[in-house]
C-alpha cells in the first residue's frame, strides 16, 4: 500500500518525499552522519511525526526550518535525559 498526503484535495506526496529528502541530506552535512542513519533517526522524531500530518502546514516550512526543529527536539530530549 502506498501512503499518499492530501492537502485540500491536491495530492502533496512527491513534496513531503523530496522535503524529507532534503532535511535528512541537511542532518547529514551538518552532524557529519550517514544519510541512513540520519534518515532512520528522523522517521524517530516528533518533527516527522507532525510532517506527516498534512494539517500541521509543517510540510510547508523550508527544510532549514524542519532541520532547527528536529535538532531543538533532540536537545530537549538530551536535557530531559540528563535532568532525571
Amino acid at each position: 500500500m502506498i501512503n499518499r498526503y492530501i492537502y485540500k484535495g491536491q495530492d502533496i506526496t512527491l513534496d513531503i518525499i523530496m522535503k524529507i529528502e532534503h532535511v535528512v541530506r541537511l542532518i547529514a552535512d551538518q552532524t557529519q552522519k550517514p544519510f541512513d542513519d540520519c534518515l532512520y533517526e528522523f522517521y524517530q522524531s516528533k518533527v516527522y511525526e507532525a510532517l506527516q500530518k498534512t494539517g500541521s502546514l509543517m510540510w510547508c516550512e523550508s527544510a532549514e526550518f524542519i532541520v532547527d526543529e528536529f535538532f531543538r527536539e533532540k536537545r530537549n530530549e538530551n536535557y530531559n535525559d540528563n535532568s532525571k
